[in-house]
């Protein structure tokens, strides 16, 4: 479904991602977790477009984006897997001014070109599924976290991707909250959606994740189903990881 092939991004001197190659398959969910500044939340971002890269290439249900892309062709086929690949960030960036149901309208609307009446159904069976019909008239700001959160996602469903990518998601969230979000999200797997999830939940990780790929410095130092990652971890810095969150 998702490849990646030798990616590199740079920030000025300092290179964020050193020739990342990984792939991802079709109803896959692979958690991505490491200490901070290891590269995470940039590899996501060179997924679906957010972020441009410096070497390698990037191919989304067949759609290929490399550094040798020519412009325009690299602008047209960024639209097509931005409508491909859904995403959920850490903010969760809702229209503050807009109705729950109006943001999960929005794009199905003019990015789509959906009739309102459509785009409302899909929109009033998607909050149901993430627990939130009752809210359809509400502003964000008369909302918890958690719940702009599953607004969040229901937004990024309501363009019917074929995978999700989520951003350390439950990390701006207390426990109860982060729990209400992580549940939609497992429900999404046992759906089969295909989802990559930059996450610090150890217990997603472990008890949702089909693959747990650790980055740190800018590199994957490991990857394997969770039982081989989190019982009997290969590399240092992963046992280093791993016993620092038992700790907290």
């Amino acid at each position: 479904m998702i490849e990646v092939d030798g990616l590199v991004k740079r920030y000025g001197p300092l290179d964020v991602l050193k020739g990342v190659s990984l792939g991802f398959a079709r109803g896959e969910v692979a958690s991505i977790i490491g200490p901070s500044g290891g590269g995470k939340s940039t590899f996501l971002r060179c997924l679906n477009g957010l972020e441009s890269f410096d070497g390698g290439s990037v191919t989304v249900d067949g759609l290929r984006i490399g550094v040798e892309t020519r412009p325009r062709e690299r602008s047209k086929t960024l639209r097509q897997v931005c409508r491909t690949v859904g995403m959920v960030f850490q903010s969760f960036n809702l229209f503050p001014h807009r109705t729950v149901l109006q943001n999960v309208t929005e794009a199905p609307i003019h990015v789509l070109g959906l009739d309102r009446a459509r785009a409302e159904e899909r929109a009033r069976k998607l909050l149901d599924r993430v627990g939130l019909l009752d809210k359809l008239d509400a502003r964000p700001r008369h909302l918890s976290g958690g719940q702009q959160q599953r607004v969040a996602i229901a937004r990024a469903l309501a363009m019917e991707p074929r995978a999700m990518l989520f951003d350390e998601p439950t990390s701006a969230l207390d426990p109860r909250m982060a729990g209400e979000v992580l549940a939609v999200m497992a429900d999404l797997a046992r759906d089969g959606m295909t989802m990559i999830v930059v996450t610090h939940s150890m217990k997603f990780a472990r008890q949702v994740s089909h693959t747990v790929h650790v980055f740190g410095n800018g590199q994957v130092l490991e990857s394997g189903p969770p039982a081989q990652v989190f019982q009997e971890p290969r590399h240092e810095a992963t046992r280093l990881l791993l016993a620092e969150t038992q700790a907290a």
